[in-house]
């Protein structure tokens, strides 16, 4: 089967690249790689129809995106996926692969993703930063909240440091369909996966740690829903901003009873720590 790759470049890139990633995984398009100017999105060639292409791009007001299209034969496509999505190494403690791609004995944890979208496989800053963070976090025994889980690359990471129970939402559904595989791919058992938004955080639910790797706007709005369902003594850890966001985000989260610990940055992208007061 062929596949054909589009190349799209997006201007501003965010939040319109994942914005436009949604809608062509509504339309068919089954893997995205980021890239530094926008996305490469790939559907096979039959099924392609650059009209749908160009009403994806039109309903998506604010930004403005080009693209340039390529096809390629089976094993031409299986050479470019596996060049696209080389493993990473986050600090030497954690190595996140591909399956045509091989564990790393020398790492601490490995974890399996399959790579059908690039949000959630640590290529992306955000996500690097967010393991970072969880890797400086005491989670044995410790219920987990992973909202916008994505492929649930914090929940499984999560889960290998010894969480008991971790839930993992996401408002898509076929993110929520690539976490499951990812979940049993890696044989946790303490993950649960929902299809949802903040919405869901009702007054009985209680966890250690809250990390929500989402989008500035997102976060502000749903800031108490975060904090309310923070244990005493929690930690709730932010990503999907830049620095320059960190005024309002930390403006809102201690109006909402938490305390500023500090943050991260990487390639211009920050994530921040705050703790329950």
């Amino acid at each position: 089967m062929e596949y054909a790759e589009i190349k799209l470049e997006i201007n501003p890139k965010d939040p319109f690249s994942e914005i436009i990633m949604a809608e062509l995984g509504d339309a068919g398009y089954d893997s995205f790689v980021e890239t530094d100017t926008g996305l490469l999105a790939y559907i096979p060639a039959n099924q392609f129809d650059e009209e749908i292409l160009k009403q994806v791009i039109a309903s998506v007001g604010g930004c403005t995106a080009t693209y340039t299209i390529s096809t390629f034969p089976d094993q031409d496509w299986n050479a470019a996926w596996e060049k696209a999505h080389q493993p990473v190494m986050v600090d030497n403690f954690c190595w996140i692969y591909a399956p045509f791609h091989q564990p790393n004995p020398n790492a601490e944890y490995n974890i399996l993703i399959e790579p059908k979208m690039s949000f959630g496989t640590a290529h992306h800053p955000t996500t690097y930063m967010m393991l970072q963070l969880l890797n400086n976090e005491p989670l044995v025994d410790k219920r987990v909240l992973d909202m916008g889980s994505g492929t649930a690359v914090l929940s499984i990471f999560a889960e290998k440091r010894g969480a008991a129970y971790v839930e993992a939402i996401d408002n898509d559904e076929w993110a929520y369909r690539n976490a499951l595989e990812n979940i049993g791919n890696n044989g946790c058992k303490h993950i649960h996966p929902l299809l949802g938004d903040a919405a869901m955080l009702t007054p009985d639910k209680h966890f250690d740690v809250v990390v929500a790797n989402i989008n500035r706007n997102i976060l502000l709005r749903d800031m108490h829903c975060y904090t309310a369902v923070l244990a005493p003594g929690g930690t709730l850890l932010l990503s999907g901003f830049y620095e320059h966001d960190i005024p309002a985000i930390r403006a809102k989260a201690e109006a909402s009873g938490l305390a500023f610990d500090h943050y991260e940055s990487r390639q211009d992208w920050v994530a921040v720590k705050f703790r329950t007061n």
